[in-house]
């Protein structure tokens, strides 16, 4: 089934909505295939329509999107051109995206679709069919994890002591986009020494410290987008740091060990925490083991020890492996893999090495 399909499937079994007006430019995407801004896409029982102005129609037209969507350049307001084709096609009920909508643009959809009840819902439909990736969407993923793949094999030979962490940032990016990725999937992390405390520091205009050079980020590839994280050493790692780097380590793998369909998110949560509780990092494990990946970078389901004891993985479902171990004002580390599952088995997307690294 198309993402249309498996919609209009949703709608039907959902039951509250006539229509759906689709205003987030990745749901847009996500529908349609072509990415674009200040548009709308409208979905009934009957029509799918994109509409588009000047600036977009032409590709619009040649893009994919034109096989199952009407594509419209509106002659008036792109809200009075969804008046209009609503009132053809009799909806009463429109369903709209409250968790992307503006409160003013909701307040004028009350106006503008007079007649009509303007509904929240359309974002909690659409994510649930998020969550499960196709056969095409996790080729786009894995695409993008081999394009971060190779950046890290580049980074570290490109790395030298006196380089600045934002340098380090900028070079993972310029890399993944010269080797095919539309963009970095999210701010690049590259953070050394007593940064790498943060989980989410920001990387600094400053030379790398020596200790922890800690580097979290993506590549997007048709919109979509794969997660890594690799911790390696600037200079010689101390007994502390190996100890850290292996804790880290074998936690992940026993997760990693642990995924399956079926499995309780929480439960590979729990056997990453464990092996980090009994190691004696507990208290500086304060984040989810993983999170689920798609268009968005953070998406259902999320391996926590606060998922739901009935939440577990399911065919179609991409999450990242992440365990971490942050003291602060003195260095953190973080190894991070991202998996998918399929009918055949859990696949892990990324194959960069995780021996301990030392640059010198």
């Amino acid at each position: 089934m198309t993402h249309l399909e498996r919609l209009r499937a949703a709608m039907e079994s959902d039951g509250r909505f006539d229509a759906l007006i689709i205003t987030s430019e990745i749901n847009q995407r996500y529908l349609t295939g072509f990415n674009y801004t200040d548009g709308l896409v409208l979905v009934t029982a009957n029509r799918a329509c994109l509409l588009a102005d000047f600036r977009y129609i032409e590709a619009a037209k040649a893009s994919r999107a034109a096989s199952e969507f009407e594509i419209i350049m509106p002659d008036c307001p792109m809200s009075e051109m969804a008046r209009r084709i609503f009132s053809e096609c009799a909806v009463k009920r429109i369903g709209v995206e409250e968790a992307t909508l503006a409160l003013r643009v909701f307040e004028s959809y009350k106006g503008i679709f007079d007649g009509c009840e303007v509904l929240g819902g359309a974002s909690a439909l659409i994510d649930t069919l998020r969550e499960y990736k196709d056969a095409e969407e996790m080729a786009s993923i894995a695409k993008a994890q081999s394009i971060a793949d190779a950046a890290f094999s580049h980074i570290v030979e490109f790395i030298r002591p006196d380089m600045t962490e934002m340098q380090v940032a900028l070079e993972l990016e310029f890399f993944m986009r010269a080797h095919g990725a539309e963009a970095a999937a999210f701010e690049t992390i590259a953070i050394s020494g007593s940064a790498s405390s943060r989980p989410h520091g920001v990387p600094r205009y400053e030379k790398l410290e020596r200790g922890f050079l800690t580097m979290d980020y993506g590549a997007k590839v048709d919109g979509y987008c794969s997660d890594m994280t690799r911790t390696v050493v600037i200079g010689k790692a101390d007994a502390e740091q190996r100890e850290i780097y292996n804790t880290v380590l074998r936690a992940q793998l026993a997760a990693l060990e642990l995924a399956k369909e079926g499995v309780g998110c929480y439960e590979m949560d729990f056997a990453a925490r464990h092996i980090i509780d009994n190691a004696g990092y507990g208290k500086y494990f304060g984040h989810a083991l993983g999170h689920g990946v798609g268009m968005y970078i953070h998406e259902s389901p999320s391996l926590s020890p606060r998922s739901p004891r009935d939440k577990v993985l399911k065919v179609g479902h991409i999450v990242t492996v992440e365990p971490g171990i942050y003291i602060e004002g003195k260095y953190g580390c973080r190894i991070e893999d991202m998996i998918g599952v399929t009918e055949q088995g859990i696949v892990n997307f990324a194959h960069s090495s995780k021996e301990l690294i030392e640059i010198y």
